[in-house]
C-alpha cells in the first residue's frame, strides 16, 4: 500500500506491506466551493449577527484587517482583495487602512515572503502592511487583567482602528481546541506579557486545553474574556479541505461567526475511531506547518487519542527551516539535560512561561504515551540531539523494525498530521 502524507510542498510517499492491515485516517469528504471568490463577497454580504461588511464600515475612517502569519494556510489571496476594496468602496481611505500579521511571537514575514503571505500584489500597493511585534512595548495599550491572571495587552494599531477585522482559518488545535477567531487576537497580536501568561503550565496542563475542545477550555476562555474587553470585532473565517481548497468561509461578529465555523469543521475534521494502536504515523500537515521542528510537535500530539500506552508514534516533517526560535531551541536543551518530569515539575512552579517552552511541555504529553520518531532531514546531527526523540533516516524501514518488534501489522496512518484529529468512538 502507498500512502502519501502531507509533508514539504510535495509530499512524501510512504510504501507499507499489502499485508498490514492499514487505518488511513483523513478528513471526511468535504465539499469543495465551486467559485471561491463569489463566496467570499457572498459572505461578506450575508454576514452573521452583523449588517454586510459594506453598512458597518461606512463612516469609519480607519480599519485594522489582522491575518495569520507564514505558519498558517490561510488563503489570504481571496479574502484580501475584496476585503480591502469594499472598505475603501465604504469610504475608508487606503492610507488609512493596515493590514497586521499576527505572528504572536513568531519572527516577522517580510520581503518574498510578506507577498506570498499577502497573496497579491494590489493589496501591498494600496494598503500599509505590517508585523506585529510582541516585544515592543510602546506598541501595546494594557487593557486589565484577565479573571485568571493573565495580564491583556493588546497590539495599539489594532485597538485605535475605527474598524476591527481578524481573519483566520478555523482547524484543531492543541491548546485552545480550534484556532481561528479570538485566537488571532491573543496570542496573534498581544504583547508578551500576555502570551507568556496565556501559556502557562497552570492553564495547558488542565485536561480540557486539548484539540476540538472548547468547553471548558482554560485557554479558550481566557481568549474569550480577552476579546471582550476589546469590544466588537468582526471576523472572515475559512475552512479548507486536504488539498487547500475553500470549503466553507463566512463574516460577521467575531464569536458567533467563529463558532459557525467550528461547527462546520467538526463534522471532517473530528474522525470516530474505535480502537488504540501500537503503531501510528502522522505528519506535521506539510507546507508551511512543517517548516520548523517548533511546530511539528502539533502533529505528535494530534494523533494521541489513539496511540496505545508504550505504542510507538512516527512522523514526518521536512523542518526546511530547523528547530525554530532560540528560545525554543534553549528549552529544548534544558529538556535533553534533564527528564521530562523535572522539565515540567519546573514549569508547574512558574505563573508565566518562558518564550516557547510551552511547545517542549506539549511534546512531553506525547513523550508520556510512547517512543517519538521523527524524520526530518532538514534537521542537522546537532539539531536532531536537542529533538529529544529518536530520528530515523529511513521512515519506512523504522516502521516495519517496529512492526515486526511488536508482533502487530494493525498500523494508524494520518497523512494530514493535526488538521486531523482522530477522536474515541463506537
Amino acid at each position: 500500500m502507498q500512502i502519501t502524507l502531507n509533508y514539504g510542498k510535495t509530499g512524501l510517499p510512504l510504501n507499507l506491506p499489502d499485508h498490514w492491515v492499514v487505518t488511513v485516517i483523513r478528513k471526511k469528504p468535504m465539499p469543495v466551493l465551486p467559485d471561491p471568490p463569489l463566496a467570499v463577497r457572498r459572505a461578506l454580504e450575508s454576514p452573521v449577527a452583523a449588517r454586510p461588511l459594506g453598512a458597518e464600515a461606512r463612516g469609519y475612517r480607519s480599519a485594522c484587517i489582522v491575518i495569520c502569519d507564514i505558519t498558517r494556510p490561510v488563503p489570504n489571496g481571496l479574502l484580501l482583495p475584496p476585503l480591502t476594496a469594499m472598505l475603501i468602496q465604504s469610504g475608508i481611505p487606503p492610507d488609512r487602512i493596515t493590514i497586521l500579521v499576527a505572528t504572536g511571537l513568531h519572527r516577522p514575514n517580510e520581503g518574498k515572503e510578506l507577498r506570498e503571505l499577502v497573496g497579491d500584489d494590489s493589496v501591498l500597493k494600496t494598503v500599509r502592511v505590517v508585523n506585529h511585534d510582541a516585544r515592543c512595548d510602546e506598541d501595546h495599550v494594557a487593557l486589565g487583567t484577565t479573571t485568571q491572571g493573565v495580564p491583556v495587552k493588546i497590539d495599539r494599531r489594532f485597538l485605535e482602528a475605527d474598524l476591527r477585522i481578524v481573519t483566520g482559518l478555523v482547524e484543531p488545535h492543541f491548546m485552545a481546541g480550534y484556532s481561528g477567531g479570538r485566537k488571532v487576537i491573543a496570542p496573534g497580536i498581544a504583547h508578551r506579557d500576555t502570551i507568556t501568561r496565556l501559556h502557562n503550565a497552570r492553564l495547558l496542563e488542565h485536561p480540557c486545553a486539548a484539540n476540538c475542545v472548547l468547553t471548558g477550555n482554560p485557554v479558550h476562555e481566557a481568549q474569550l474574556e480577552i476579546a471582550a474587553m476589546i469590544g466588537r470585532v468582526w471576523a472572515v473565517n475559512v475552512v479548507i479541505d486536504e488539498q487547500r481548497r475553500l470549503s466553507f468561509v463566512n463574516f460577521g461578529e467575531m464569536i458567533q461567526s467563529h463558532a459557525a465555523a467550528v461547527t462546520y469543521m467538526r463534522g471532517y475534521a473530528e474522525i470516530p475511531v474505535t480502537r488504540q494502536f501500537q503503531t501510528v504515523v502522522t505528519s506535521s500537515a506539510g507546507y508551511p506547518l512543517d517548516k520548523t521542528y517548533y511546530q511539528t510537535i502539533k502533529g505528535m500530539v494530534g494523533a494521541l487519542n489513539i496511540l496505545a500506552p508504550g505504542g510507538h508514534l512516527f512522523i514526518a516533517s521536512e523542518c526546511s527551516e530547523g528547530m525554530g526560535s532560540p528560545e525554543f531551541v534553549a528549552s529544548q536543551k534544558r529538556l535533553v539535560a534533564g527528564t521530562p518530569s523535572q522539565f515540567l515539575t519546573a514549569l508547574l512552579t512558574k505563573p508565566a512561561a518562558a518564550i516557547d517552552e510551552w511547545e517542549t511541555e506539549m511534546q512531553i504529553k506525547a513523550m508520556k504515551v510512547g517512543p517519538i520518531h521523527l524524520y526530518a532531514p532538514g534537521l542537522s546531527p546537532a539539531d536532531l540531539a536537542l529533538t529529544g526523540v529518536e530520528p530515523v533516516t529511513s521512515l519506512a524501514e523504522a516502521i516495519r523494525c517496529q512492526v515486526a518488534a511488536c508482533g502487530d501489522r494493525c498500523v494508524a496512518v494520518i497523512p494530514e498530521g493535526p488538521y486531523v484529529i482522530p477522536m474515541p468512538g463506537t
